[in-house]
């Protein structure tokens, strides 16, 4: 792999910095909780089996380009954001994680990661990435990847995208399929599915302050827009295209079956579909409530650990390797994940699937990366459950959701 570099610090200089970053550390080491068995001439890097090997190159480039070794430790992606606030308190955690930015709020609240220089660079990822790895006007990490639900369509039942959710409805009436479109409910429903939805009435969860960064005071998901929502939600259950019975594995294979022209979901079912023999088109999710139909994005990246004692060498092995158009698209290459940096993402494009991802993904909004979120999703989902199978009045059942949810992040 070959890596292009920005402004690579001689190896010199990041020996001699990274001696720098230690001496100081050193210093207040007592104080931090910092352990003192850490070795500065190398970075330990969490990342999945999935990106190791990816990263074994670039690992290799920069330490023959730095002299700083990288020493690569697979995790189980699930459990790294627990060990990594267990960890690095005690100094035993990596001085680099792969993370999803929707950590970012608790990680920053424990004090574990510290903010990332992307400097010049910044203007070369997607902005919706930038924002999601940015906490309190801070960023904390080299993003690589976008991620993103989408309308995938079968263009043997649907030649057309449709332009709103009535459309969409009608073609797959047109279609005398058995549903005229499928989402994945489940039986505590799928907020995160149904949030394009959610937005296109005008109702966010949480609203946001002037740098685009969510603002955990403004609780808007009980807004007018928000009873809106909820009603449309009752009458899709009412009408029978909305059930809790309508699982995640049910609604695609459904869809791989012929029984829908349209199925809303993310890129990891393409493959199947295609290996179905379905002729795809990725369409933006059409409004249902009038506005824009934003679905979530989940950027996923790498952070810098607070205790780390090379800040300088990782910042540089993030920003300079993690960051080059060659690492990301050989990121993507194994993953599949649209890329954020706007070069690897413009060359992904030649693909129509990644095009059409990354364009619905360019107009969604970032997952909240504020800790708050983490007491939204219990109440959330049970009450759109309720709500599809028609368990009482939906403006009542939201409203209580609401206060639910306002009590729980006091």
């Amino acid at each position: 792999m070959m890596v292009k570099k920005n402004g690579l610090l001689a190896a010199g200089a990041i020996a001699v910095a990274a001696s720098l970053a230690l001496a100081g550390c050193a210093a207040g080491s007592n104080s931090s909780g910092t352990t003192s068995d850490a070795d500065s001439s190398t970075l330990t890097v969490w990342v999945d089996a999935d990106r190791a090997a990816v990263l074994k190159d670039a690992a290799a480039a920069f330490t023959k380009e730095s002299g700083v070794k990288v020493k690569l430790v697979q995790k189980d992606f699930a459990k790294i954001q627990e060990e990594f606030i267990a960890q690095v308190p005690t100094g035993k955690g990596p001085d680099i994680t792969i993370a999803a930015h929707d950590w970012l709020g608790n990680f920053v609240s424990n004090g574990v990661v510290q903010p990332v220089e992307l400097g010049d660079t910044a203007a070369d990822y997607q902005q919706v990435a930038v924002t999601a790895m940015s906490y309190e006007g801070k960023t904390y990490g080299v993003p690589y990847s976008i991620e993103n639900i989408a309308l995938l369509r079968n263009t043997a039942l649907a030649p057309t995208a449709p332009a709103t959710f009535d459309d969409m409805t009608a073609a797959g009436v047109a279609a005398g399929t058995e549903f005229p479109y499928l989402v994945q409910i489940g039986p505590e429903a799928d907020p995160y599915h149904l949030y394009p939805f959610q937005t296109s009435f005008g109702a966010p969860v949480f609203g946001t302050n002037a740098d685009g960064s969510y603002n955990p005071d403004d609780l808007t998901v009980g807004n007018a827009g928000g009873e809106a929502f909820a009603t449309w939600l009752a009458s899709e259950g009412a009408a029978g295209r909305m059930s809790v019975n309508l699982t995640g594995d049910i609604a695609k294979e459904k869809f791989f079956a012929g029984a829908s022209p349209f199925l809303l979901t993310g890129p990891w079912n393409v493959p199947d579909a295609q290996a179905a023999g379905i002729d795809l088109s990725i369409d933006a999710v059409p409004s249902a409530g009038g506005q824009a139909a934003q679905p979530f994005v989940g950027v996923q990246g790498f952070m810098v650990s607070a205790k780390t004692k090379n800040a300088i060498a990782a910042n540089e092995f993030l920003v300079n390797y993690i960051g080059s158009e060659d690492v990301q698209t050989a990121l993507y290459d194994v993953g599949g994940r649209p890329p954020a940096l706007t070069a690897a993402f413009e060359s992904a494009s030649s693909d129509p699937i990644t095009a059409g991802f990354g364009a619905v993904g360019a107009s969604a909004v970032p997952m909240p990366n504020i800790p708050q979120m983490g007491k939204v999703w219990q109440f959330w989902g049970v009450t759109e459950a309720a709500i599809i199978s028609n368990q009482g009045d939906p403006v009542q059942l939201w409203q209580k959701m609401t206060a639910d949810i306002a009590a729980a992040i006091q």
